[in-house]
This record gives C-alpha cells, structure tokens and sequence, in this order.
C-alpha cells in the first residue's frame, strides 16, 4: 500500500466521522441543574455495576443501566470510566503476559 493511499483513507474515515458526531445530540429533558440529580460519582456507580443492571433489565422493567435525567457530560464521563475500569479498558487486553 502506498502512502498517498494510506493517507486518503485516513482522510476519508476523518471525514465519515466528523459527519457522523455531527448528528449526536441529547435530549434537553435528559439533563437537569437540580442538586438531586445523578452527577460524575452515580455515574461512575452505574458504569461500575452495568453488566448486572444489564442483567437484571432484560428480566424486570423497573432496572434501567443508565440514569434519565442526569447532569450530562460529568455524568456521562463517570458511567464511561466506570464500564473502563471494570472491564480492564484497552490497558490489560494490550498488555502480553511474559513468561518467566
């Protein structure tokens, strides 16, 4: 593969992916101001036992994985890390165990 190849494609997925985060909006109901509502720390709680809410919302209507409304990027941000870190994120999936 040449350079001028490589270097179009990359131009190209840059391109598909700047107009396809052009189309992601959130809803205004979906975040709130209130001191109540779910920050950064339920955010990370939720991220952290999401594989089990998961479970759980597939038998009863009553769990949700993800909390409606929340403070928005904070919260967002804390749920991301919380899946992340649970799940060892890329850092252990790159990591080659060596032999001793």
């Amino acid at each position: 593969m040449n350079v001028e190849t490589s270097k179009g494609r990359i131009a190209a997925a840059s391109v598909l992916i700047l107009l396809l985060s052009a189309c992601a909006t959130q809803m205004d109901a979906g975040v709130s101001d209130v001191a109540d509502t779910p920050g950064f720390l339920w955010g990370l709680w939720h991220g952290f036992i999401f594989p089990w809410s998961f479970v759980g919302s597939l038998f009863s209507p009553d769990i949700a994985v993800y909390s409606v409304p929340n403070s928005g990027g904070w919260y967002d941000f804390g749920f991301f890390l919380g899946i992340t870190v649970l799940g060892g994120g890329s850092f252990f999936g790159s990591k080659k165990r060596g032999r001793d």
